[in-house]
């Protein structure tokens, strides 16, 4: 892994991401398209766009690897056709652009409940978008399944600071994780040796990684 294109690297776990890429010595050149700039810093190629697609365009160079943390909720995206957008049609963006630069992995953050068949709305959004990775065939596709993220959002949304004292008491894959964990989980399985096909992980095996890591 030497050459990273990331999208969600302003968000709650891809801004983690991004910080550990900076410093980790196998990356050699980060390509982080976004929305609004980001500040300037060695090494990262930061085209920025309004309309993401048009920042992502913009990335030219090859990459080996993929990492997408976009992520919203319906009622920060403000509608439905906003929150398809930014879950579905902006993640399959991002892979459909790696896979144009030649890369072999790629890593997404999805969500706990990710179902195409899901009586509800947001777990079915997250399905679909896992099944249009799964049918571009990628070499390797790593899936991260969180349950609910923690961490300081700039932006803070009301139904999780409602909840987050219950997640942090549930039990396994139910219990809330730390967004710094998932993106450490993500990183560690990128450099971790090869292993083909689709990979799942849960939220619990998330922490398990990240765990370990801190060991």
């Amino acid at each position: 892994m030497s050459q990273v294109l990331i999208t969600g690297a302003t968000g709650l776990v891809g801004g983690h991401l991004l910080r550990m890429l900076i410093q980790t010595r196998e990356v050699t050149s980060i390509a982080a398209p976004t929305r609004r700039p980001l500040d300037p810093t060695p090494r990262v190629f930061n085209p920025y766009d309004p309309q993401l697609t048009d920042a992502l365009a913009q990335v030219t160079d090859p990459v080996d690897i993929v990492f997408c943390c976009l992520g919203t909720t319906r009622r920060e995206a403000g509608s439905k056709e906003a929150f398809i957008h930014a879950d579905y049609t902006l993640v399959v963006d991002t892979a459909l652009t790696g896979l144009r630069l030649g890369a072999k992995h790629m890593l997404v953050v999805s969500s706990m409940g990710a179902n195409a068949r899901s009586p509800f709305f947001y777990n079915q959004v997250k399905g679909k978008m896992e099944d249009a990775l799964k049918a571009q065939r990628w070499e390797r596709l790593t899936i991260a399944r969180p349950s609910m993220l923690l961490g300081d959002r700039t932006k803070h949304r009301f139904n999780e600071s409602l909840m987050a004292p219950l997640f942090r008491l549930l039990p396994g894959n139910l219990k809330s994780i730390n967004a710094r964990d998932v993106a450490t989980a993500m990183l560690v399985t990128a450099l971790s040796p090869a292993q083909e096909g689709v990979t799942v992980l849960s939220s619990a095996q998330l922490r398990e990684i990240a765990e370990r890591e801190k060991e």
